[in-house]
């Protein structure tokens, strides 16, 4: 069961600025940067993707960090664990903490906050919603586009599952990452959730 956030005080706002930390993840779709910091993350950025990788949507490469802050904060250290669960062993992600969240834009009282958390809680993995869903669930049926605004300014994809937000008519949608990147997160679920759906039925 996953966990509900709470969010936090942001310290950039009236407190002592944050002493942002980097890492970059090499992961099955490239190289993913992140930063935050002791309350944090602030930002998780994707590689654009051209071609998709080989093995199709299969974990065929290890996550790994490339090149980081040597002292690393608890959130970025789990924000990696987290990424490295959700690439090579997704059955993972549901035992491991959710990192705590940084970024002003999911501590102001708004509607896109309001979209992002509740992205966040109620859409799991290997699931998909749409945009009017999306706004259903969030308490505004009305809000599909400002929805569509939201996914645009999430600065936490991937743990903020936008990738999971697609058209009414099915077809994916766009997506920060690109396109090819959005379908291969999907097909990666979608793939994942069904190893473990037949793991479970073969045990004893």
């Amino acid at each position: 069961m996953a966990s509900r956030l709470v969010p936090k005080v942001n310290s950039k706002q009236g407190g002592s600025p944050c002493k942002e930390k980097h890492v970059v993840l090499l992961s099955p779709v490239g190289r993913i940067e992140i930063s935050g910091c002791e309350m944090g993350v602030h930002e998780i950025k994707l590689p654009k993707m051209s071609v998709l990788p080989a093995g199709r949507a299969e974990s065929s490469v290890s996550c790994e960090e490339s090149q980081g802050d040597k002292e690393m904060p608890e959130p970025l250290q789990q924000c990696t664990a987290w990424l490295r669960a959700y690439f090579c062993e997704p059955g993972g992600t549901e035992r491991l903490p959710v990192p705590a969240l940084h970024h002003p834009l999911l501590l102001r009282d708004s509607f896109t906050r309001q979209v992002l958390w509740t992205l966040l809680n109620d859409v799991k993995f290997g699931e998909a919603v749409s945009y009017k869903q999306l706004a259903d669930l969030a308490g505004n049926s009305r809000a599909a586009r400002a929805v569509g605004g939201a996914m645009r300014s999430n600065p936490i994809p991937i743990i903020i599952p936008c990738h999971r937000v697609i058209r009414s008519s099915g077809d994916s949608g766009n997506y920060g990452g690109g396109q090819l990147l959005k379908e291969w997160l999907l097909s990666h679920e979608k793939l994942q959730k069904e190893k473990l759906q037949e793991e479970k039925l073969a045990r004893p």
